[in-house]
């Protein structure tokens, strides 16, 4: 799993038929003390995430194992939407 950050989203008009109906949301990954490094990527939300915050993101064969995401061509999934991020005793992120 990683932690990332919800920085856009991404509308397709035009896409495969198992994609129909999926949100797709652009996410970067976040250091633990929540600074955003690397490319973003996009994921299905398959939890309700919103811009600005923190969520768990499982890739690979692993993105295919929600209810919403089994047996789509997936390679990212939102999973989670973390409420706090606690790191070697230091609150590093809290959910408004």
């Amino acid at each position: 799993m990683m932690i990332a950050r919800v920085v856009g989203s991404a509308v397709a008009t035009v896409k495969d038929d198992k994609l129909i109906g999926l949100k797709l949301l652009v996410v970067r990954e976040v250091t633990p003390a929540n600074e955003l490094v690397g490319k973003p990527l996009v994921a299905i939300d398959a939890v309700g995430a919103g811009a600005g915050e923190l969520v768990l993101i499982a890739s690979g064969s692993s993105a295919r194992q929600t209810t919403i995401t089994n047996n789509k061509p997936v390679d990212a999934v939102i999973m989670a939407i973390l409420d706090s991020l606690e790191v070697e005793g230091a609150l590093t992120y809290v959910k408004n």
